[in-house]
């Protein structure tokens, strides 16, 4: 298979590893993705908890702190390799997290829950950084391009477009149109390359996101027209990733019927195990969890106390607590069933290991 090249990094192999916030992708995972020949994400949501910097008190300037010490351990892991970030636009300090993520050394930026419409204003004194949207729609991927050209004179260096049928986390459609059957992601991926093409004289790889998890699903986005696979849930039950124990036993002991939809506060969908929700709002209930972080720039349980705290749901299940924690997983997670290694995962899906 073709390497993929995002701006002016290449990496032997078209994969991107999905951005998983609260530390289930922190340094560890991103490390070893880099090591075997893909883009490993270190995701900023959430970060700080359970880092050692978090003292109740300073949630916003662990998380800068918290950001760059993962960057590094994945640098540890995979001195020269192609290492980035996932900072969600809906994050109430996504601009220092941005800044925060160019300071550590990340090579490339993808944005997703929300249009990165000022992203490349943030990196300005760091061209070299590779800029990645998430879009689900063409429109969406429009928009972006044409604030871009105009107010910065560039184009994204590459975008995924994920799929709300199938993805794992939040997802950037409305609850009513999720698994309608009429999502065509393929479609989507062609549009938004002929778009570049046709409008903006551009070559813009575009990855495709969500429900992909083994070879065939790998050869059926590139034969479909993606130019590489944006892959998380996949990397959950490895020893590298930076999740609990118990967190990874929640995916292999889940079923297909597990898997559903969860209104966040944060206004969005999200794809997650489900069979303790009930449990993940009662939590809060039961001990009076203020909003001690306020973490997101919208959410309704900070502005009402509707719904749960996410960012201590998800981290509980981080640490091991998936009774009453949340588990985000993509629509594929139920396939999971045995703990393997990165360096496993990319034998079966590129034959040959990776950088070994």
């Amino acid at each position: 298979m073709a390497p993929l090249t995002i701006g002016k990094h290449t990496v032997r192999y078209p994969l991107i590893q999905g951005g998983m916030g609260v530390r289930i992708s922190a340094g560890r995972l991103a490390g070893h993705i880099a090591k075997n020949g893909g883009v490993g994400l270190v995701a900023a949501a959430g970060i700080a908890l359970n880092s050692g910097l978090y003292t109740g008190k300073n949630f916003f300037q662990a998380e800068t702190e918290a950001f760059k010490t993962e960057l590094h351990k994945a640098y540890q892991i995979a001195p020269d390799g192609v290492i980035g970030v996932n900072v969600m636009v809906a994050l109430a300090d996504f601009e220092p997290l941005v800044k925060a993520a160019v300071e550590g050394g990340a090579k490339v930026i993808v944005c997703g829950a929300g249009l990165p419409m000022g992203l490349p204003e943030l990196t300005a004194d760091h061209p070299d950084v590779a800029l990645v949207p998430i879009v689900s729609s063409l429109r969406a991927a429009q928009l972006i391009a044409r604030k871009w050209l105009k107010a910065y004179h560039r184009l994204p260096d590459a975008v995924v477009v994920e799929d709300p049928d199938t993805a794992g986390g939040h997802l950037g459609e409305k609850l009513e149109n999720i698994g309608t059957g009429e999502y065509d992601q393929y479609a989507t991926v062609r549009a938004v390359k002929a778009f570049f093409h046709d409008e903006c004289s551009a070559t813009v790889p575009v990855i495709a996101a969500g429900g992909v998890w083994d070879r065939a699903d790998l050869e059926h986005a590139l034969a479909e027209g993606a130019d590489g696979v944006q892959m998380a849930s996949r990397f959950v039950c490895t020893e590298e990733c930076d999740a609990s124990d118990e967190f990874k036993r929640r995916y292999m002991g889940c079923t297909k019927e597990d898997i559903g939809l969860i209104m966040s506060p944060a206004g969005l969908p999200g794809r997650a195990i489900l069979n303790n929700k009930d449990n993940i709002r009662q939590y809060d209930l039961d001990h009076q969890t203020p909003c001690r972080m306020g973490c997101l720039k919208k959410c309704s349980y900070k502005e009402s106390g509707e719904r749960f705290c996410i960012v201590t749901a998800l981290d509980r299940a981080q640490r091991g607590d998936v009774d009453t924690g949340l588990v985000f997983c993509g629509s594929n997670a139920w396939k999971a069933d045995r703990i393997t290694t990165v360096r496993a995962i990319f034998y079966e899906l590129f034959g040959d290991g990776g950088k070994l």
